[in-house]
């Protein structure tokens, strides 16, 4: 009776410091957790505001509660880069890699974080050399990417063509037309040397890659001009229509000059006209436009122009009607519409950009390789008023 008295005197005993510990776990394990959460999510509010500076701030108070966040140093070292700093990215991952008990993954990432440092440094040879380490791991797909990207911008075209193909056969997406894009820019290198022959074996691969490759077309052509295969050349040019109706505006001018080479000018007039009924185009008009006034006249030039002015309104062509009527205009009105085409002309120079369709970048010349993003092929070959009205 006695021990089952005391063994019932000794529960509240025990039970209060069960209470007790339990409370001091409690109160420890808050204490420990609500210093993170806190700092961490006070950074991320700082981040989506773009306010960088604070969000830096906020994660380096994490960092130092805790010097073995992996994952806050990736975000301080990605912050660091974005911001500029690129020097403090560089030391943030290069002490996440010197850490021997990093796991492999984490290591692969730092070591892909640093090429990036070094890429966006512009310090392309240490960026190679880390890039090179991590094609056979995780991140060999990224690290392809950022190799080809490298190449492209050292104008390495064979290196970006074994790197595009890497990727292709790593499962990342087709990658023809650029492929085709590396050879037109080593077919371009050999034609500046008057290297023909291998100009021309360098455009027989890039058609074999992209078919479709217009500017592969056009650089033949002008390869068998160079070699003094004039009809060769016009057989070449003229398939640009079956590859891409709109390009052809890209090839008139060399369409017309070889028509007069072979002494058939009417016949490459001809031709650019059914090409313009297809597709009408300023840069077309401006060919057929000289072709006629030196064949027919300035009349049959202002009909033409007329024409598709009618089809097509657009203030690039009636830039051009205007110059037309100059031509032949009487002299009492020839000084007020030379002010009016004056004033036209002025404007239609903001208007007559080509603008790439991936970035947005205008510019006046056309591009294979966009210069803002670095993008092939994103040009249309119109000018951005026609691509308006069209629209």
């Amino acid at each position: 009776m006695e021990f089952e008295l005391w063994w019932l005197l000794g529960i509240p005993f025990f039970f209060t410091l069960g209470w007790i510990a339990a409370r001091v776990d409690i109160k420890q394990l808050l204490a420990e957790s609500r210093s993170l959460p806190t700092a961490y999510f006070k950074g991320l509010n700082f981040l989506l505001a773009d306010q960088h500076d604070k969000a830096i701030d906020a994660f380096i108070d994490i960092v130092k509660l805790d010097p073995e966040t992996a994952d806050m140093h990736f975000a301080l070292g990605n912050l660091f880069r974005r911001r500029g700093e690129i020097e403090r990215a560089i030391r943030v991952h290069q002490n996440l890699l010197s850490r021997p008990d990093l796991p492999l993954e984490q290591q692969q990432h730092a070591r892909y974080e640093l090429g990036m440092d070094y890429l966006k440094a512009g310090l392309l040879d240490r960026a190679e050399e880390t890039f090179n380490l991590l094609l056979d791991g995780a991140y060999a797909v990224q690290a392809r990417r950022a190799l080809l990207e490298i190449f492209q911008r050292e104008k390495e075209w064979r290196r970006a063509i074994d790197a595009a193909v890497g990727l292709q056969e790593s499962g990342a997406g087709a990658r023809q037309k650029e492929i085709a894009q590396f050879y037109c820019e080593l077919a371009q290198d050999a034609l500046v040397q008057m290297q023909v022959p291998q100009a021309i074996a360098l455009l027989d691969q890039a058609l074999q890659t992209d078919r479709k490759n217009v500017r592969a077309t056009m650089l033949l052509g002008d390869a068998q001009l160079a070699q003094d295969d004039v009809e060769g050349a016009l057989l070449t040019w003229r398939r640009v229509e079956q590859q891409s109706v709109p390009h052809v505006a890209l090839v008139a001018a060399r369409l017309m000059d070889g028509y007069r080479k072979v002494g058939r000018p009417q016949e490459g007039v001809n031709l650019l006209r059914v090409y313009l009924a297809e597709a009408s185009s300023i840069d077309l008009i401006e060919v057929v436009f000289k072709a006629v006034i030196e064949l027919d006249g300035v009349d049959a030039a202002k009909r033409v122009v007329v024409e598709e002015l009618r089809r097509t309104p657009t203030l690039l062509g009636l830039d051009k009607l205007l110059e037309a009527r100059l031509m032949d205009a009487p002299p009492e009105i020839w000084e007020e519409l030379s002010m009016v085409k004056n004033l036209v002309h002025g404007y239609t120079q903001k208007l007559a950009r080509y603008q790439c369709s991936h970035c947005g970048f205008k510019a006046r010349q056309f591009y294979w390789q966009c210069p803002g993003c670095s993008r092939w092929e994103t040009y249309p070959p119109r000018r951005t008023e026609e691509l308006n009205v069209m629209n």
